[in-house]
């Protein structure tokens, strides 16, 4: 039985891991320390009975200390960080604040609590993003675990620098600590200012599908649970000190993936009986295609073209590889957002 510190456990990737944890692992026990920023919402727990919410904040090292003792955790699980690139360009203090001064809060009360020698053997596990190695070009070999960082907007850097933060504990104090790089996640729970999410629920309602510069730039898709799948791995098989890159092994570039979620919406609308009346606005109630609501805007400042993701390393080591086509699950993301209708509603409103 383990105890496991979840730190953005109410937001999107973490709520996803809380949920895979708990039906996983159902004799350990969770603990969630979350903010509830504007992406972090109670009800992303509703079904996790092994999962405890504490509301606080990573840089308060004095809460996290108290709860590393009292709860005898024995792994952290760090996934809570500010995530949206665009926040990072109007808005980069939050990212500093978070990334940076909360990743160093929660490894300075690791380094208090856990080498006082107590005798259980700890992990801190820290969830990070390809975006810190920069971007590809057409014919550049994928992103590996060697990959030299150059991060390119404020998110970015901010993560790398908690990155390195992470190594610079396990060299210069023995910390036990791994590291994954992970690339674009998708699936339930996403707050709706991510790319599927959003174009998901524009098209429901009409609404512009906004598309960035010539929407020809390329990610590598991850569905959330493979990436939780690839986190369990790297807690059961990494090697401390160890970096391990999660992909998806579905490269594909923008354009692509919003035909994709065109042609999910309207074939949901074929397939569903009642969504013409739940939503009148689509053009798909109105026998129209989605596709009709792509527009082409300024591009973001400083947007990478490629990333993508050499997973050998995750594979070998690690015994991790996607199981979840990107089709397969982009239409199973769309029914979900599709069921659960009161997760995300309230979020539009400004409501948790």
């Amino acid at each position: 039985m383990a105890n496991l510190l979840v730190t953005g456990g109410a937001g999107f990737i973490g709520g996803n891991f809380v949920h895979y944890w708990n039906a996983r692992h159902p004799e350990d026990a969770v603990i969630v320390l979350d903010a509830l920023t504007y992406a972090g919402n109670r009800s992303t727990l509703d079904g996790a009975p092994r999962a405890e919410l504490v509301v606080g904040d990573i840089r308060d090292t004095e809460l996290v200390e108290q709860l590393l003792r009292e709860r005898s955790i024995s792994a952290i699980v760090h996934f809570a960080a500010e995530s949206h690139v665009d926040r990072s360009i109007s808005g980069p203090d939050a990212f500093i604040d978070t990334n940076i001064l909360g990743t160093n809060s929660l490894l300075k009360a690791a380094r208090a609590v856990w080498l006082a020698g107590d005798g259980v053997e700890h992990r801190f596990h820290h969830i990070s993003t390809d975006e810190v190695y920069g971007s590809l070009g057409a014919d550049d070999p994928a992103f590996s675990e060697t990959t030299p960082y150059a991060p390119n907007s404020p998110y970015s850097a901010s993560k790398a620098a908690s990155d390195h933060l992470v190594r610079a504990y396990h060299h210069t104090y023995g910390l036990n600590v791994t590291t994954s790089n992970c690339s674009n996640n998708y699936g339930p729970y996403q707050y709706p200012e991510k790319l599927i999410p959003l174009f998901f629920l524009n098209a429901l309602s009409g609404k512009d599908l906004p598309i960035y510069g010539d929407g020809m730039n390329v990610r590598d898709w991850l569905h959330v649970e493979d990436h939780c799948r690839g986190i369990e791995a790297c807690l059961a098989h990494g090697q401390p000190g160890e970096t391990y890159n999660i992909g998806g092994g579905a490269e594909l570039p923008n354009m692509a993936v919003i035909d994709a979620i065109c042609r999910e919406v309207d074939l949901a609308f074929a397939e569903v009986e009642g969504l013409a009346e739940r939503y009148p606005d689509a053009p798909a109630a109105k026998g129209h295609k989605s596709e009709s609501l792509k527009t082409f805007v300024t591009d973001r400042a400083g947007h990478d073209r490629r990333y993508a993701i050499d997973e050998t390393k995750a594979r070998n080591a690690l015994g991790y590889s996607a199981t979840r086509s990107f089709d397969e699950g982009l239409r199973m993301t769309l029914r979900w957002y599709l069921a659960h209708e009161d997760w995300w509603r309230p979020l539009l409103s400004g409501a948790k």
